[in-house]
């Protein structure tokens, strides 16, 4: 059986951080840091649990800090090119190397992740990481890398502003100078001269407050200055370089990478590295972050196995949960990806994204339970979870560098409250029940056969604005595979609805279906009730609001 990809993503530094101080702009000293050693084989079951299958670990690559570990040998962040105290984790500093923050004894950091690796593939589960391919640091220096590895930017001619032998782009004769101070608490300066173009394709010495500052971009072999040509032969010395960092973390055992900013990065790249990748490791992962639907496919033939569909399908949903869109819009979204639907990651949360149950958002996490049950039964691709949206986590903490967005902070030393309230039992009975319902949900989806492998067959074309079906609140499709079929319909109303929904003929003949009296199990709510299908029948069925039915039928 071709199970159901169901990935939890963990900001790692925050997960398994159980001090509750969360001090404003608090130092590791006063608020604490969640450790890869938290994740004990009893704490991988319960993620199992869930209905998992890979757990992507945020964060795990050294990246720049306020924090001083300089009595460990690794260099010293300038304070002013850093974001927050705990700093971005998109920003590394060292392909090479684990983020000191995570580990119990920072002199044994990468002992510690292989130990984590063992525990997560011996506890049944797949490991993400992030691979960040546009950018790095500013203070990028590599104190972990192997002996034969040459450090980005060593052997730059940084007289050039653009070369294919450079691995930064350069602004000959300028000094880095943004429109912020530049000085830390003591007094420095940081000093870059040249300076280096910006990770978000700002290529002046003069990036902005909003921009990606406390980053400087790789260069593929494009040169943005005489508008974006490539020069791609002979093979760019970063390709090379860029492609030892993804053979180093395939070697130890990683599973996945998940591509940051994937389509900022050239085409033409990710199909020589991912198929010099797979040529060593076969069933390695490739999951892209790219935005714009003009590319999707142009990014899966260069070796994405899974896109994000954020413009798309997120977009849609998230519009639907608000009441700013019809239900009946999800076919559309669904539509536009028709071709490649296998290759969509679907999502509700990510790091980049705003808590659902924030106030800028729904406002309660269970008004997403019908988008939830949508996105993670209706096709074959992936589905990921966020830590902390199975309980409802908020996000609305001011942190420091974060403010009160909506967001769970990537930039501070924090913990995350409803997590740290799940470990002693201090949920609220709304998140008890909203994780009750993850669990089933997401089980369903990934043990399912007729939802890993099954054919789809959208209803709403056939269930039109009537007294019995409201396609602005409500969704509805059927699973079908060998003899077993889903009818799944959702409802994003706040109120209860009676409903009766229509199978149309065409999806009898479509899916090869018999019609006639049938038992069927809501595998969702745990009713049991005889149905009668029939040909452009009415099935009448009652859904909760902000709820859904999954009525299970054995064919046979």
């Amino acid at each position: 059986m071709n199970s159901k990809i169901i990935i939890y993503q963990i900001f790692t530094r925050l997960y398994g951080n159980r001090n509750l101080t969360r001090m404003y702009n608090g130092s590791i000293l006063e608020n604490g840091c969640g450790k890869m050693n938290f994740f004990t084989l009893s704490v991988l079951k319960e993620i199992k649990k869930l209905g998992i299958t890979h757990v992507w670990y945020t964060g795990v690559i050294r990246h720049a800090t306020k924090t001083d570990y300089s009595g460990y040998g690794i260099p010293v962040n300038h304070k002013a090119v850093v974001k927050g105290n705990a700093g971005s984790p998109y920003a590394i500093t060292d392909y090479y190397d684990i983020d000191p923050d995570l580990a119990e004894n920072v002199g044994n950091r990468m002992e510690e992740f292989d130990a984590l690796l063992k525990r997560t593939h011996k506890s049944g589960l797949k490991v993400i990481i992030d691979f960040v391919p546009n950018h790095v640091a500013r203070q990028y220096h590599s104190i972990a890398k192997p002996a034969a590895v040459v450090d980005l930017g060593e052997n730059d001619n940084v007289g050039e502003g653009f070369s294919p032998r450079n691995n930064f782009y350069y602004c000959p004769g300028c000094r880095f100078h943004p429109d912020f101070d530049l000085h830390d608490e003591t007094g420095k300066e940081y000093m870059e001269e040249p300076a280096k173009a910006t990770g978000n394709d700002c290529f002046g010495p003069n990036p902005g407050v909003n921009d990606w500052y406390e980053t400087v971009k790789l260069n593929y072999g494009v040169d943005y200055y005489a508008g974006r040509i490539g020069y791609f032969n002979p093979v760019p010395d970063t390709w090379k370089k860029m492609l030892d960092i993804l053979l180093f973390w395939a070697g130890k055992g990683v599973d996945a990478f998940r591509c940051d900013m994937a389509e900022m990065v050239p085409a033409a790249f990710w199909k020589w590295a991912t198929g010099k990748v797979r040529e060593a490791y076969p069933e390695i992962l490739f999951i892209g972050e790219v935005y714009n639907p003009a590319e999707y496919r142009n990014y899966i033939s260069s070796g994405f196995d899974y896109l994000y569909d954020k413009v798309g399908m997120y977009d849609t949903m998230r519009a639907v949960i608000c009441g700013a869109a019809s239900a009946s819009a999800i076919t559309g979204a669904w539509q536009a990806t028709d071709d490649i639907e296998s290759n969509m990651l679907y999502f509700l949360e990510n790091h980049d994204e705003q808590r659902v149950a924030s106030r800028f958002f729904a406002g309660d996490g269970l008004k997403a339970v019908p988008a939830l049950v949508v996105n993670a039964l209706m096709r074959r691709n992936p589905f990921m979870l966020y830590a902390g949206e199975e309980y409802g986590e908020k996000g609305m903490d001011v942190e420091g560098f974060s403010g009160c967005d909506g967001r769970t902070t990537i930039f501070d030393y924090w913990s995350i409250d409803t997590l740290c309230r799940a470990e002693n039992g201090g949920l609220t009975e709304d998140e008890r029940r909203l994780y009750d319902i993850h669990v089933k949900v997401l089980n369903i989806a990934h043990t399912e056969k007729a939802v890993g492998e099954g054919a789809f067959f959208d209803l709403m074309y056939v269930n039109g604005h009537s007294e019995v079906f409201n396609p602005d609140r409500q969704y509805a499709f059927l699973r079908k595979c060998d003899d077993s079929l889903l009818i799944v319909v959702a409802n994003f109303d706040s109120s209860d609805v009676d409903i009766e929904l229509t199978i149309p003929a065409h999806a009898f003949d479509c899916l090869a279906l018999k019609g006639g009296l049938v038992m069927a199990s809501d595998i969702l709510n745990g009713s049991k009730r005889k149905l009668n299908l029939v040909k452009d029948g009415r099935i009448p069925m009652r859904i909760l609001a902000n709820g859904a039915a999954v009525w299970k039928i054995k064919l046979s």
